[in-house]
């Protein structure tokens, strides 16, 4: 009897393992569909040695920094994640799972969303980067009408994710203006939150899409 509940228990293990191992292989492809307009479509090759610097302009302010191991330098392992926070200390960009499956760290490199945990910063020398805190109007202080419509909206909670919300959301409606609900659900689709009802950050959205029709002298 003994032996047969440790036999029915090795296989159960055995079940569990190759369940979060299909899951790991899945789930990566998976994410990766849902936010491939998060990725940068093709990686160029960097040049790192120890004397090369490369130059980016965040949230409009340009930065040189140089390639190696010395603090404050950016080795080449680094993600743009580790150097936004670490090096630069623009910390509105957070890293949750830090595997590309969440989007909390997406920001925008031209315009463009990207899970800046995904991708190297020795492969941005030039590229314009924006992160949550380039949304705020640098001399009125005054809110991104996308950050205002979370407020309104209580579309948050911890708020660990919702940088990454907004910068994704922020990248669609510069695309396109008056997005339907399906096209907000889709560009979304790569950002996971545990606390709130994502509807919340639905409505959020078009709030935002509509106040900015609404001042364009459109209506949705």
């Amino acid at each position: 009897m003994v032996m047969g509940e440790e036999k029915q228990n090795e296989r159960m293990k055995k079940n569990r393992r190759d369940t979060k191992d299909f899951m790991r292989s899945k789930g990566k492809g998976a994410t990766t569909a849902r936010v491939h307009r998060a990725i940068l479509p093709k990686r160029e090759k960097a040049v790192v040695s120890p004397e090369h610097s490369i130059y980016l302009t965040v949230n409009g302010q340009p930065y040189e920094l140089q390639i190696g191991s010395q603090r404050a330098q950016v080795e080449p392992c680094h993600t743009l994640a580790y150097t936004l926070r670490e090096t630069l200390g623009i910390t509105g960009t957070k890293v949750g799972c830090n595997h590309g499956a969440c989007g909390s760290c997406t920001v925008l490199i031209d315009g463009k969303p990207v899970l800046s945990c995904m991708t190297l910063t020795v492969e941005l020398d030039g590229k314009s980067i924006t992160t949550i805190e380039g949304l705020q109007d640098p001399k009125t202080w005054e809110l991104d009408p996308l950050q205002q419509a979370f407020i309104d909206h209580t579309a948050f909670q911890c708020g660990f994710c919702t940088p990454g919300m907004i910068m994704s959301a922020k990248a669609l409606l510069d695309e396109n203006p008056s997005p339907t609900e399906k096209e907000v659900k889709e560009a979304l689709a790569g950002n996971f939150c545990r606390c709130i009802s994502h509807y919340h950050v639905l409505d959020a959205v078009m709030a935002a899409a509509e106040r900015r029709s609404n001042r364009n002298g459109k209506r949705v």
